[in-house]
């Protein structure tokens, strides 16, 4: 019977917590799309990374102009810096 008037209290305060873990998240927008989740493990991401890196870029213009015949960058047209 002790241990029930330690228990309550303990319970009480958790329960609390768990209240006030929840109202947050739903305030912080936790729980607005739980579609888009779920549906994002079946389908296959081919799109293309938001950003990429100069190297990156110039790697991928070299590749595309390897498979159209080496015809290469239009003159002028460097990826290098000219100092100022």
């Amino acid at each position: 019977m002790d241990s029930i008037f330690l228990l309550v209290p303990i319970v009480i305060v958790f329960i609390a917590c768990a209240v006030k873990f929840f109202f947050w998240a739903v305030n912080n927008g936790q729980y607005d799309d739980l579609e888009t989740e779920s549906r994002r493990i079946l389908f296959e991401d081919d799109h293309k990374p938001l950003k990429q890196t100069a190297t990156e870029s110039a790697e991928i213009e070299r590749a595309e102009a390897s498979r159209e015949g080496g015809r290469g960058p239009a003159p002028g047209a460097s990826d290098e810096r000219k100092p100022d």
